[in-house]
């Protein structure tokens, strides 16, 4: 807990036995919920998890990245979040820093804080590879011309969000796959929200998770087109449910009071 706000930790897990534990292991001891969601692990990332302290929920079949995203942040407000932050439990992004970035939403600074691997030159120095630091850095330079922002990059998997972001942006409109982290982003930017950085180290090795390139070209072009529909939608050229406040929204009614599951539970 940092200034009465709680604070929830969540997992979207996929394959993660051999990171897990030291990931859940590094979590400060102002985390007051952390929840793990599988999204169909083939390997003993449930084994794994059940031996932790920390909330299982389960995916039946595998739905992808961004499914598993939707599944964390009804889970953390169905538990009384005040603020989320995201982990990746392949151990990439140092848990360490977690209180940092709830502290700047628990004071009010920021409503959305993001881990930067950029900053600093952590990229690099942490082994990203050449052609996705390159990706990372045009992508980022186009979004920032289109949507006005400065950030640093758009594209770190370590963010925090308050719970009035988790409720009114319209997530359940956004893609099940890895542009769901872009989308998210571009909406917070779109409906005003205040967003902050923070300098945030990284790891790249054989146990860390990492799209190969095939998708992660995907993704880029995933990119570009959220990042025009954004601009798109602001001049009033079009309009989509990804950027409208009638957009489907996480319900705060997705366990009926009383009826939280508090170990584990599989997600249909």
């Amino acid at each position: 807990m940092v200034n009465g706000k709680r604070i929830a930790v969540v997992m979207p897990a996929y394959n993660a036995e051999k990171t897990l534990e030291r990931t859940v292991q590094e979590l400060p001891d102002t985390v007051d919920i952390k929840i793990l969601v599988d999204d169909h692990s083939t390997d003993g990332t449930v084994q794994i998890a059940q031996k932790l302290d920390v909330q299982i929920f389960i995916h039946e079949k595998n739905y992808g990245y961004g499914r598993s995203q939707q599944t964390c942040y009804r889970e953390a407000m169905a538990a009384g979040a005040d603020i989320v932050v995201m982990v990746h439990p392949d151990y990439q992004y140092t848990p360490l820093l977690v209180t940092a970035m709830a502290s700047m939403i628990a004071y009010d600074v920021y409503d959305v804080v993001l881990g930067s691997r950029i900053i600093g030159g952590g990229a690099r120095k942490g082994g990203m590879p050449l052609y996705k630091y390159v990706a990372n850095r045009l992508l980022t330079a186009f979004q920032n011309a289109f949507t006005g922002a400065k950030l640093s990059e758009y594209h770190t998997g370590f963010r925090a969000f308050c719970k009035d972001v988790l409720i009114n942006l319209p997530l359940l409109e956004n893609s099940d796959d890895f542009v769901f982290d872009n989308e998210m982003l571009a909406q917070s930017i779109y409906f005003g929200y205040r967003i902050g950085e923070v300098s945030c180290p990284t790891k790249y090795f054989k146990e860390a998770s990492s799209i190969n390139f095939i998708r992660s070209v995907k993704y880029g072009f995933g990119v570009l087109s959220t990042t025009l529909k954004c601009q798109f939608q602001k001049l009033g050229i079009a309009r989509y449910r990804l950027f409208s406040p009638e957009g489907r929204k996480l319900m705060l009614d997705y366990y009926s009071p009383g009826n939280i599951p508090q170990q584990q539970k599989t997600i249909q």
